[in-house]
């Protein structure tokens, strides 16, 4: 059940004629009665006027009449929406870039045919399309807060499920003490995962107690439409009161393990990056301040706020564990 809280918180050049071509009607119409031949025959691929590795056209997802979805009002904001452009365009997605402008090359990323796996110490492992799981699951939207560890923020309406949903579905066993949760493997089609100096693929974890709390959602839409890719489409985790690095987008794996996983970030770079990565104002990254961020779109900067504000849904998860690194 939840309780409500008021919290303080771009005209190609046209192309002329060849002058050749343009002076030789004749040899201009032998050509087009040609390729009409050609075209009825099946044969301009084969002649080479096609290539076989044009990309087809887009087709729509099939998502997209579960859209838009029901508000769960229990969830609110202390600021405005960050505009949709802002949120789609500015995007770490190391899959596809080191840059934050990589919505373009994210259009890449084949979102259908898409399963989940759901393994390990569960009752129910196996597969699940993405579509399936829409069908499944029940769908609302929520306002959250998102805050990144490089000291910026945005506001986000995300569509989706809570993460304790799916939970209940694969009926973890008593021995399941984490969530681990992994994104594709696909270096051909995301040039990223060619670096090899990466930990592909990207990993990502909770413990049990994080992923069945009420604010722990796992994203299928934004904006009141089906996920866009540049954010992670079609499967993504929301954690609010954590750095926007927990959220793993492009989910294919959910495995339910004894043993605490070791994260992506946490592998590269574990002087700075740890498995908690809890918001915190008062302890600074090794290299920047967290003590205030940018809110995106406004250019203002606010107070960074302790859980991101939702200290009173997750602040109890954390009760004992003083000695912990919590928000590195």
């Amino acid at each position: 059940m939840f309780i409500r809280h008021k919290k303080g918180w771009e005209i190609p050049e046209r192309e002329a004629t060849p002058e050749s071509l343009f002076l030789n009607r004749r040899a201009l119409v032998k050509s087009a009665v040609a390729a009409g031949a050609l075209l009825a025959s099946g044969g301009l691929a084969e002649a080479g006027f096609f290539s076989s590795d044009a990309p087809a056209p887009a087709m729509p997802d099939p998502s997209l009449g579960l859209y838009p979805a029901k508000r769960n009002e229990m969830f609110t904001l202390d600021r405005e929406i960050t505009p949709e452009a802002v949120n789609t365009h500015y995007n770490n997605f190391y899959e596809f870039g080191m840059t934050k402008n990589i919505a373009d090359a994210a259009e890449a990323l084949k979102i259908r045919p898409w399963t989940v796996k759901l393994d390990g110490l569960i009752e129910k492992p196996g597969m699940i399309a993405i579509d399936d799981l829409l069908k499944a699951m029940p769908l609302e939207e929520r306002l959250y807060r998102h805050r990144c560890v490089e000291a910026w923020s945005m506001a986000v309406p995300w569509t989706g499920f809570p993460l304790k949903a799916l939970i209940d579905y694969a009926k973890p066993q008593s021995g399941a003490k984490y969530v681990r949760m992994e994104t594709f493997l696909d270096s051909k089609m995301a040039p990223g995962q060619r670096q090899f100096w990466y930990p592909w693929p990207y990993v990502e974890g909770l413990t049990m107690a994080e992923a069945t709390n009420d604010l722990a959602f796992l994203v299928t839409g934004a904006y009141g439409k089906p996920l866009p890719k540049s954010m992670g489409a079609p499967l993504r985790l929301a954690t609010p009161w954590k750095y926007g690095f927990k959220s793993v987008k492009s989910i294919t794996k959910i495995s339910f393990v004894a043993e605490r996983p070791k994260t992506f970030w946490e592998q590269l770079g574990p002087s700075e990056y740890g498995f908690w990565a809890n918001v915190n104002p008062a302890v600074p990254h090794p290299r920047w301040s967290q003590a205030s961020e940018e809110v995106l779109g406004t250019g203002q900067r606010r107070p960074t706020m302790l859980y991101n504000g939702y200290g009173d849904y997750v602040a109890s998860l954390y009760t004992g564990l003083e000695k912990e690194p919590l928000f590195m």
